[in-house]
């Protein structure tokens, strides 16, 4: 008995072995991971400011929000800006 007793647990401890690699292996795998990916851009930059989504420059030209909900959490600074005609840079 002793000796299946020592089967049975050299059998749970290796199927947990590879259990936990494997699982380790799609956990970090290097297919998931992004660290060691490069990109590299060629043409011209986009210029310098806000931008749009994705890094594209915003098209168009800005609308600022003027709802009473939005406005009463405004700042003085914000709506400066928005009178100005400028993406606002501050937070409301």
């Amino acid at each position: 008995m002793n000796r299946m007793r020592k089967g049975i647990m050299a059998a749970a401890i290796a199927g947990s072995l590879l259990g936990g690699g494997a699982l380790g292996a799609t956990v970090f795998g290097a297919a998931s991971s992004g660290a060691a990916t490069t990109t590299s851009t060629t043409g011209t930059s986009a210029p310098a400011g806000p931008s749009g989504p994705h890094g594209a420059p915003p098209s168009g030209t800005f609308k600022p929000n003027e709802s009473a909900a939005h406005e009463a959490k405004e700042s003085a600074q914000r709506e400066a800006e928005e009178t100005a005609g400028k993406v606002p840079t501050t937070n409301p």
